[in-house]
Formats: C-alpha cells, sequence, structure tokens
C-alpha cells in the first residue's frame, strides 16, 4: 500500500532481499553511516549534521555580509566532539570543556578572522589536554590535541600557544 508522500517499492528504485524491498536511499543512508563510523569511530553520529551546517551558516553568513557570526566557539567544539570523541560539558562549565576518557579537556578555537594563529590558554584551569582548533579563512577545520605536560612551561596562570610550534603528530 502507498501511503500519502511516500514512494511505492519496487525494482526500479530497490532491492528485494530476504523477503521485503530495500530502497536504495536507505541503503546509502546505512553506507554512508558506515563510513562515517569508521572515520570518527567515537563519534555522536548525530551531531555531524549540526556541526556542517553551523559551519555552513558561518560560511554563508560571512560571505553575505562580511560579518562574522560568534559560533566559532561552538564548532570547535563540537569539531572535537565528532573528531575525537569529545564528551562535551554542558555550556558554561567551569573547568573545562569536556571529557575525553579520564581526560578533561579543553578546546580553543583560532577563528577564520585572527590575524595571528595564537590562542591563550588559561593554565589555572582543571584539564590535561588542550584541543587547538583552527578555522581557516577557508572555513576549513583542523585539531591539534596536545597533553598537558607538551606545553610549554610558565611561571605564569596564562600562556599562548602558537598552532606552528605543535605538529599533527604531537604526543597527547
Amino acid at each position: 500500500m502507498d501511503y500519502a508522500g511516500s514512494e511505492m517499492l519496487g525494482p526500479d528504485n530497490a532491492i528485494w532481499d530476504d523477503g521485503e524491498w530495500v530502497s536504495w536511499s536507505e541503503l546509502d543512508y546505512h553506507f554512508q553511516q558506515q563510513q562515517l563510523r569508521e572515520r570518527y569511530p567515537d563519534a555522536d553520529l548525530s551531531l555531524i549534521p549540526i556541526f556542517e551546517d553551523l559551519l555552513a551558516t558561518a560560511e554563508d553568513y560571512f560571505h553575505l555580509t562580511g560579518r562574522h557570526l560568534q559560533v566559532y566557539g561552538d564548532i570547535g567544539e563540537l569539531y572535537g566532539a565528532i573528531t575525537y570523541g569529545i564528551r562535551l560539558h554542558r555550556n558554561y562549565a567551569q573547568g573545562s570543556d569536556g571529557k575525553l576518557g579520564n581526560d578533561f579537556v579543553e578546546v580553543k578555537t583560532i577563528t577564520p578572522f585572527k590575524r595571528n594563529d595564537v590562542v591563550e590558554l588559561n593554565m589555572s584551569r582543571n584539564f590535561s589536554k588542550v584541543l587547538i582548533v583552527k578555522i581557516s579563512a577557508d572555513f576549513e577545520v583542523s585539531g591539534r590535541l596536545i597533553g598537558r605536560r607538551a606545553l610549554p612551561k610558565s611561571k605564569k596562570d596564562r600562556v599562548l600557544l602558537d598552532w606552528a610550534q605543535f605538529d599533527d603528530s604531537h604526543p597527547s
């Protein structure tokens, strides 16, 4: 029976499998989910479209107005959740932005309009790793996860971290 708004399944748009028709779109969806799970094994896959939409909205808004939305910190945190499997804390929680296993993680985001690739990190906060997320002027996103022990030593509460001083293979 064809329901309103749904398409009748048959040999033109589905395959017969185990006694029922399975649509090509359903197979495509499961294949895409499998690919995402392989690429991001620890991610909550439901966050990926939110991340992609938020990034696209920020880029579209910039191209339309020449101004930036104040969403880059959220984009950086979502990137950490998707790419590294960081479990984010609630908004404005004291201490750190999330957890990765037993480690507290601080996420710092370099925005596309920033003149340099330096972030300021408050060393008095409770974290054992820092994820630096860089959103380029072309709205490409990348990240570097760094263990607290690998950070420059300082007697001050705040330290400046330059993206270039850490490579992708830096121990975390």
